[in-house]
């Protein structure tokens, strides 16, 4: 923030910096973190302008947490492609995110990656790797849309707008299939092969953590959990019934990689 001030202002504002720095300095001890101090430049002495950072006006330091989460099946074995998301209990705003996109390709006859996490209004490309035809589909309700048929030349790109699971299929070929899960929230992932995938710069809060796993319903396993400004990290286990899933099948076949 840019506030305009007078010469004696600006004197007493000079005094009384150090004094401020300290208080600063107790609040990045108190609170672990580093606020970043900056009262004028050179500069901005001689046109009377004061720069103040709005956290240093309002005495509020903001938080941010890391929150670790593993995924497993019913017998203990890392899951990996688990979809994992965080929304705020109190439907504070999430910060927008401009034009995002994402890519999910087509190779051997398979969608790469199977499994995607994308935040709505994400722009989905869809390259077509392959040397025979395919033609997009969905008739899922966040999103219902089909593309032509296409090879060489990319198709046009689809925004996705509306949160929710959106099946993507090939009307040439049936056995392609992928999943896209669209949230409402910056704060998703995905498992890695180690079925642990880390959501970072979650702001204190209450927060309900969805995890689910490709499955003939779009049912997340929904938990309640607390971001606290005590703890900068924490670690969440989750176990997932995988049973009737068409997933693995495609895994194990080399599908998606």
């Amino acid at each position: 923030m840019i506030v305009r001030v007078g010469r004696a202002f600006r004197y007493q504002l000079h005094i009384h910096q150090r004094r401020l720095t300290g208080v600063v300095e107790m609040l990045t001890r108190a609170h672990g973190v580093v606020p970043v101090i900056g009262l004028w430049s050179s500069a901005d002495r001689s046109r009377g302008w004061l720069v103040v950072p709005l956290a240093i006006l309002t005495l509020s330091v903001s938080h941010a947490a890391k929150l670790q989460v593993a995924v497993a099946d019913s017998s203990g074995r890392p899951l990996a492609d688990a979809v994992v998301y965080a929304t705020r209990v109190d439907d504070s705003p999430a910060f927008p995110v401009r034009s995002p996109q994402a890519t999910i390709d087509q190779i051997n006859k398979t969608f790469v990656p199977l499994v995607s996490v994308i935040r709505t209004g994400t722009e989905v490309r869809f390259p077509n790797s392959d040397n025979v035809r395919h033609s997009i589909y969905s008739f899922s309700p966040p999103k219902v849309f089909t593309q032509k048929l296409y090879a060489g030349v990319e198709a046009t790109p689809v925004v996705f707008d509306k949160p929710g699971l959106v099946v993507l299929g090939c009307n040439i070929h049936d056995q392609m299939v992928a999943w896209v899960v669209v949230v409402d929230t910056p704060y998703f992932g995905k498992t890695s092969a180690n079925g642990l995938v880390e959501l970072k710069e979650l702001p204190v809060g209450d927060y309900e953590l969805r995890t689910w796993y490709p499955a003939p319903t779009f049912e997340p396993k929904v938990q309640a959990i607390h971001v606290g400004n005590a703890v900068p990290s924490a670690r969440v286990s989750i176990v997932l019934d995988t049973a009737g899933s068409p997933l693995p099948a495609l895994e194990n076949s080399g599908a998606g990689h």
